[in-house]
């Protein structure tokens, strides 16, 4: 039998010299021990079960071939829960956990305590940003709604509501358009929609393009053709007062912001910067 330090340091080495980031070893090993970071990082001369250390090996192989982790687990966090996550969906990224915490800054500024609003997440994939949005405001009750062009999609999205108790409403449609066709109104509507331009599919890493859906990806030729939709359909479902929020391709900030600004020449539109200062977030408010 092998120790917990040993395993970890077998991952560390096959990991770094296959080019991948070496942290997975101590993320897979934790996964399959039951075992938090401070308990694993103590329990370094621990041994590793036999037919834990047979599938330990194996996930890391993969790992090394290509596979993202999360995909070998079967799970990501996200806002500090534990989502599900399969081949039909978007692996949830750090980056839209920031598209929330600014979405729920700004909404206390904009919306009175206690009011119950609607709220929609657009291209919900394993439904992170409906949830952990119904989840997260406290202060503010939502009528929390999700749409998904892919019925593969909304099953795990639907999965991971009822195991994490959010109620959300999902739709299955185009867009906005399930909603136009139910005549919702919403006070809040955020979305990470696809945004890579199609000609930066060579670019992307085996990690992504092999095992990622194309379905949430890919946003055209220059990557804006979802936005550029959003524009025309968002006037149809947002109400006098609302709050709109998308996530961004680093540099599409101002071209996103425009558009918006176009469409809402009364509302107020602003790029917001990410932890690393990039342009990662547009949001449009109108008072």
């Amino acid at each position: 039998m092998v120790t917990v330090f040993e395993a970890l340091k077998w991952a560390s080495s096959f990991l770094i010299e296959n080019g991948r980031d070496e942290n997975v070893g101590e993320i897979y090993l934790r996964h399959l021990l039951g075992m938090s970071r401070s308990q694993l990082l103590a329990e370094q001369r621990r041994s590793v079960p036999q037919e834990k250390w047979d599938v330990f090996q194996r996930g890391i192989r993969e790992h090394a071939g290509g596979v993202p982790i999360q995909r070998i687990i079967g799970t990501e966090e996200f806002y500090g829960r534990e989502f599900v996550v399969n081949e039909h969906v978007l692996i949830p990224r750090p980056e839209t956990e920031e598209l929330i915490y600014y979405g729920l800054e700004k909404m206390k500024v904009l919306f009175e305590p206690g009011v119950r609003l609607q709220a929609a997440d657009v291209g919900t994939g394993s439904g992170a940003i409906a949830i952990t949005l119904k989840l997260e405001s406290k202060r503010i009750p939502l009528e929390m709604m999700a749409v998904d062009i892919s019925g593969e999609a909304l099953a795990v999205a639907g999965e991971n509501s009822s195991k994490l108790g959010a109620d959300v409403r999902f739709f299955e449609g185009d867009l906005v358009q399930p909603l136009i066709e139910e005549s919702v109104k919403l006070d809040i509507l955020l979305s990470n929609p696809p945004y890579i331009p199609l000609t930066d599919r060579e670019t992307l890493s085996d990690v992504v393009i092999d095992y990622e859906p194309e379905l949430a990806l890919f946003g055209g030729e220059d990557g804006y053709d979802l936005y550029k939709r959003f524009m025309e359909e968002l006037p149809l479902v947002m109400k006098e007062k609302f709050l709109v929020g998308f996530e961004v391709g680093v540099g599409q900030g101002e071209t996103v912001a425009d558009l918006l600004r176009a469409t809402f020449p009364d509302a107020e539109t602003e790029v917001v910067h990410d932890i690393n200062g990039k342009d990662r977030m547009v949001f449009c408010v109108r008072k």
